[in-house]
């Protein structure tokens, strides 16, 4: 019971009184730079995720324009779904983005008048990577690209098909026959003669 008393008698001992204009003052000016820093860091990083965020639907608005150029001329899909073929809406889309923004993988859906399907595609960029190309244009050039396509019919007749529509490669990139390097020609001969 003593120590009870003794220790509240402790806590309620007098302390020395600042003067409570000036406390008060310190107390203000602290509070508002802290209320500054905690709003420039919030609208900063909401400035880099709204940054980012537009990027990644430029990428996406690119390639997949440069994807629907190539799928409405391609006569197997238009055979499948018909004509005209409308890009399904972005937000049904999902997009990749590695190599510092330099490679894409991408799908996203498709319809037309007798069905609807998705197109994946894997393209690749040349080009710097500075502010200036982030308000240009980018030219992709897709490496691979598949459309798989659902066309209802009958109940006996629901097909579900799968085009590819990877570009060709040109006789320029096609594959040749390795021919054996002149050091390993020698290696050969050397080998042979033992």
């Amino acid at each position: 019971m003593l120590a009870k008393r003794l220790t509240s008698f402790l806590k309620l001992s007098p302390k020395p009184k600042i003067s409570s204009a000036v406390k008060d003052a310190d107390e203000k000016q602290g509070k508002y730079f802290a209320r500054k820093a905690v709003s420039f860091v919030l609208i900063t990083i909401t400035g880099g995720v709204a940054l980012s965020a537009l990027d990644d639907l430029s990428i996406y608005h690119g390639c997949s324009s440069k994807a629907m150029e190539d799928a409405s001329k391609n006569q197997a899909i238009i055979d499948a779904i018909g004509e005209p073929i409308v890009k399904g809406s972005w937000y049904n889309a999902s997009l990749a983005v590695a190599h510092k923004r330099q490679s894409v993988s991408c799908s996203f859906p498709v319809s037309g008048p007798l069905g609807s399907g998705v197109l994946q595609l894997k393209a690749v960029r040349d080009g710097d990577d500075s502010w200036s190309s982030f308000f240009l244009p980018r030219d992709w050039e897709i490496l691979v690209m598949d459309a798989l396509l659902h066309v209802p019919g009958n109940e006996e007749k629901h097909q579900t098909l799968r085009i590819n529509l990877s570009p060709k490669l040109s006789p320029s990139i096609a594959c040749t026959d390795c021919v054996a390097c002149p050091s390993d020609r020698s290696e050969a001969k050397l080998s042979s003669n033992q």
